[in-house]
């Protein structure tokens, strides 16, 4: 369930809402009405590209093709085309 807090709730009570993050909850930090940022646990976080694939479960897609020799000295050379 997310909920949302304004910034100087948020201030106030950063530990206590980062102890609910790591629970799982997202929470939103609003100015006013108007939210402005959101707290999220990071595992549930996009992977960074070329981060430990087995980290929280990422793994790499089946169809996911490796460079051949040609492609690699191209890239190297800086003359590969996309």
């Amino acid at each position: 369930m997310d909920s949302q807090v304004t910034v100087h709730e948020a201030k106030t009570n950063l530990s206590k809402l980062l102890a609910r993050v790591e629970q799982g909850e997202e929470i939103v930090i609003a100015r006013g009405s108007k939210p402005i940022a959101k707290l999220t646990p990071l595992s549930s976080q996009v992977p960074i590209f070329g981060f430990d694939a087995d980290v929280d479960g990422y793994d790499i897609p089946e169809d996911f093709n490796e460079m051949s020799e040609e492609e690699i000295n191209e890239f190297e050379q800086g003359d590969l085309q996309v």
